[in-house]
């Protein structure tokens, strides 16, 4: 299903930062989920592939029947814009925590394992 166009917004929508400090303060005290959801508020976007951000956080791929993966699936085929994800690098263990948008990348890899996904990376 590569021919299907995965458009995307410029930035994170407000809401995903507090999406991301409810994931993070499960993983972090305080004080550095905070740092982070600072940190990822100003980082720069970057872009990588959706089977690559796979990989660097070995995680499981949700499959379609997952309803959150469904309805942005609903939104790719509908030409409705996504959201960057924001990732954090977890270097103690050498995996990349996705800290808001997993179900977007599920959703983005079940149409192409190649899409390239922009994110706020820290």
């Amino acid at each position: 299903m590569k021919n299907i166009e995965i458009k995307w917004t410029e930035e994170p929508e407000e809401h995903d930062y507090p999406a991301a400090e409810s994931y993070l303060s499960l993983l972090f005290d305080k004080t550095t989920t905070r740092k982070y959801v600072k940190q990822l508020k100003r980082a720069p976007i970057a872009k990588f592939k959706a089977k690559d951000i796979f990989r660097a956080s070995s995680l499981s791929l949700l499959g379609i029947s997952n309803s959150h993966v469904e309805k942005d699936r609903k939104k790719i085929l509908k030409g409705r814009l996504l959201c960057p994800l924001l990732l954090v690098r977890d270097e103690d263990h050498g995996k990349v925590i996705i800290a808001d948008g997993y179900h977007r990348l599920c959703s983005v890899y079940s149409f192409d394992e190649d899409a390239i996904i922009p994110c706020r990376i820290v």
